[in-house]
């Protein structure tokens, strides 16, 4: 069932991680050095650190991008410098500010730093160590804001609802948590709903509604958590002498996960750092995901270009798992072009090879892992709680959860715990289903009358009024009396009749397909405010699943039954708020992963068009991502939309891949709603023209002009076999790598020195080995 090698990968040779040197600070700090004593209580304390990581350690002034590859002991080097500048530099602890992401990562810090050897714990206890909101919250007070925190999900969705029908239109018609998400998009982008399109119905609607939540919160003096970084960036333009004072207060700032911040977080750390400029910032552009949430590349890969001088120091060497592990990942993430060149290495000698599967179908594929794990578990040689499923798509997890609901095998969702037959997408068509077997089920009419065009309640309140008078067998007939039908309309109402009537004749499937070719499919395309919500293939992905669910059903009572089993066994195993594993299989998108670790990694539905996603490949003829394109291809300059959508795509596999420490399995299913899935092109070119790994190079410097100073993308991998010289201009100053090349029409040819980029010292021609 499992394979060393992906079916299709080129060669045998299985790429691996070089194992790092053993080299930590008891050989490294010398007794003569002056902060030896520093290090030798962190060594007591079991903190040895590798000598990039004590560079990082020790630096004082300035701007620093520390690099932390996965696994790389970020988090020991933030609390590590921390201790580091309040014992051995005598800067207060008022002076300092760490920011982060998550309340349990700054807890962490704080909980890390208090326990350091020599740190006073009065020292510890005065340094604000938060998260961007809890910064910017603690601001907000203690400049008088007194508006109450609206951060409960449920009131909100509440609210918005409640004004979509103010504002005459259906309470679902737009979905409260894609329109938020846009709220939020505009805001962190430094813009605001008034500055929302208004090129379609959809989008004035839309921003109307927008509109009116964000007057709703000011009349009643509320603010939700995106308000909080708005309000305290806004008070911080608006009030000079206040910005200064913080800037003279807090003189050491340092940020982690930079690669997750947005424009406004960003801009909010810029103001603040200035114009000391000790700012540390510590991230990995390989694992920058969240750009749908705004969070930017660019701002690490530019960050030299923000801060001329700044130092850049790697962290490259993985803790978490082993060298075939570090390796693929390695592999992998090589062949991104707009990245920071950086090869992991592995501190372990041991681990066990990745493990790959090629089951036929997502259901097969659910089979054969959830009998993997349970007979681990069986065996005594791991526990529930040591796995993780990893998974693009939400729609990914359908054969898996049904599978662990219907065998009572303990799990946890870190998604909304939604099945697909719950989604509001796929409702209507089941509903079409249950009315072919039962036409009185009238929660089922009420279900499908928007895909009539007909208003819910004014169609249920005739259908009733009606019934009272003469009921029926399929009281849906009723419709045709309801005044103002039109003729064309009632024609399509009585085809609809038929259908339902007919579709119990023929098999599930058969039953979707119709319903979607008759109607639906046009009726989803066509509908503005589905497009403006989500789009098109992600629409189609989820009703392509529910016929996949339903190829194994032979009749419409069957699958009918099935659904709401499993739907009763979710209601009963559904635990909203639930964030502790426990003893529990942890099931998750590859998004929720990032940051976390696990024993034992499943990645399902490593397969073209899963990983990487139908929309990235195939986003041209997506009209509705055409807009999003544009303006990713104006941010990324170099590179086209497509490849930064593509490259994002391979970040996921990346974070995926390095989540686990000791086994990873990447199941490939050969087939993907209903058609032929090749092995993710990511899994196999990891495999092409492998070699033994080199070790890691610094990162590559950019030049003022954006570009890299060894050509305008990041050289691919170290690992490449095929190399080429080539001519360049070769910095002539020692300590500076700077390189890059001739131009190839000989326009340079001429020229005896030219400036470099980064030093500005001479360079001089020369020739270089560069991989093809």
């Amino acid at each position: 069932m499992f394979h060393n090698i992906p079916l299709g990968a080129s060669g045998e040779h299985i790429p691996k991680a070089q194992v790092a040197a053993a080299q930590t600070s008891r050989e490294t700090v010398q007794a003569e050095d002056g902060d030896a004593a520093y290090f030798r209580r962190l060594e007591e304390g079991g903190m040895l650190l590798n000598p990039p990581q004590i560079a990082a350690v020790r630096h004082h002034r300035g701007p620093l991008l520390t690099l932390a590859g996965a696994g790389s002991g970020k988090t020991s080097v933030l609390v590590a410098r921390t201790g580091y500048l309040l014992a051995i530099r005598g800067i207060a602890p008022s002076r300092m500010l760490l920011l982060t992401f998550s309340s349990k990562a700054a807890a962490e810090m704080r909980e890390r730093i208090a326990a350091l050897p020599g740190v006073h714990p009065g020292s510890a206890a005065g340094l604000q160590a938060r998260t961007f909101h809890s910064f910017c919250l603690y601001l907000l007070r203690r400049q008088g804001y007194v508006q109450e925190i609206f951060s409960e999900t449920r009131r909100q969705h509440i609210l918005l609802k409640q004004i979509m029908r103010e504002l005459g239109l259906p309470k679902d018609a737009y979905p409260p948590e894609t329109l938020l998400a846009l709220l939020s998009s505009c805001k962190m982008n430094l813009s605001g709903p008034a500055q929302l399109p208004e090129g379609t119905v959809a989008e004035q609607e839309m921003k109307a509604i927008l509109n009116i939540y964000e007057q709703w919160k000011l009349d009643h003096r509320k603010m939700d958590f995106d308000d909080v970084l708005v309000l305290a960036y806004r008070m911080l333009q608006e009030q000079p002498a206040l910005l200064q004072a913080l800037q003279q207060q807090y003189q050491y700032v340092m940020v982690d996960e930079f690669q997750d911040t947005n424009a406004l977080q960003y801009e909010l750390v810029r103001m603040i750092a200035h114009p000391q400029q000790n700012l540390m910032v510590v991230g990995d552009d390989d694992q920058t995901i969240y750009s749908f949430n705004g969070a930017r590349s660019e701002f690490i890969l530019d960050f030299e270009k923000q801060y001329p001088g700044a130092k850049v120091i790697t962290l490259d060497i993985n803790y978490r798992s082993g060298p075939a592990i570090v390796g693929l990942g390695n592999g992998i993430i090589r062949h991104n072009r707009l990245r920071r060149a950086k090869t992991l290495q592995s501190a372990s000698r041991s681990g066990g090879l990745p493990k790959y599967l090629r089951p036929q179908t997502a259901d097969e594929e659910a089979e054969q892992i959830i009998a993997h794990i349970v007979n681990e578990v069986q065996r005594e040689a791991r526990e529930y709680r040591d796995f993780a499923l990893l998974y693009r798509t939400t729609s990914s997890n359908r054969a898996l959860l049904e599978l662990l609901l219907l065998r009572d095998i303990p799990y946890v969702d870190y998604g909304e715990g939604q099945l697909l037959y719950e989604h509001w997408l796929i409702a209507p068509v089941l509903d079409h289903l249950r009315l072919s077997v039962d036409r009185r089920n009238f929660a089922a009419m009420e279900s499908i009358l928007p895909t009539l065009y007909i208003n819910r309640e004014q169609g249920m309140e005739h259908i009733r009024r009606q019934e009272a008078l003469r009921a029926k067998q399929g009281p849906l007939i009723h419709l045709l009396s309801l005044p103002g039908m039109q003729d064309f309309r009632e024609a399509k109402l009585r085809e609809r009749l038929t259908m339902i009537r007919e579709l119990k004749e023929g098999n599930p499937v058969q039953a979707i397909r119709r319903i979607r070719t008759s109607f639906y499919d046009h009726f989803i395309e066509a509908g503005e405010r589905h497009q403006a919500t989500l789009h098109r293939e992600t629409l189609k992905e989820m009703l392509d699943e529910l016929e996949s669910s339903a190829e194994r059903f032979a009749d419409l009572p069957a699958f009918l039954e099935f659904i709401d089993q499993i739907t009763r066994r979710n209601e009963l195993n559904r635990q909203p708020g639930l964030k502790e594993q426990g003893n529990r299989i942890a099931l998750m998108t590859i998004h929720k992963s990032k940051g976390l670790e696990f024993p034992v990694v499943f990645l399902i539905g490593a397969s073209e068009g899963i990983l990487p996603h139908s929309s990235a490949l195939e986003g041209e003829r997506l009209k509705d991502r055409k807009a999003a394109k544009a303006q990713q291809a104006a941010q990324t300059k170099a590179a086209g939309a497509e490849l930064a959508e593509l490259e994002e795509e391979r970040r996921l596999a990346y974070v995926a891949v390095t989540r686990a420490r000791e086994e990873l399995f990447i199941s490939s299913p050969a087939r993907h709603h209903g058609k032929k899935a090749e092995v993710s092109r990511f899994l196999l070119s990891a495999f092409r023209a492998a070699a033994p790994a080199a070790a890691a190079s610094p990162a590559p410097a950019r030049s003022r002009s954006g570009g890299y100073a060894a050509g305008r993308a990041a050289p691919v991998s170290q690992t490449a076999s095929r190399m080429q010289t080539v001519n360049i201009w070769k910095c002539k100053a020692g300590t500076c790598k700077g390189w890059t090349r001739r131009k190839a029409d000989g326009s340079e040819e001429q020229l005896s020195a030219k400036a470099c980029p980064l030093c500005k010292t001479d360079m001089e021609k020369a020739t270089r080995e560069v991989p093809v």
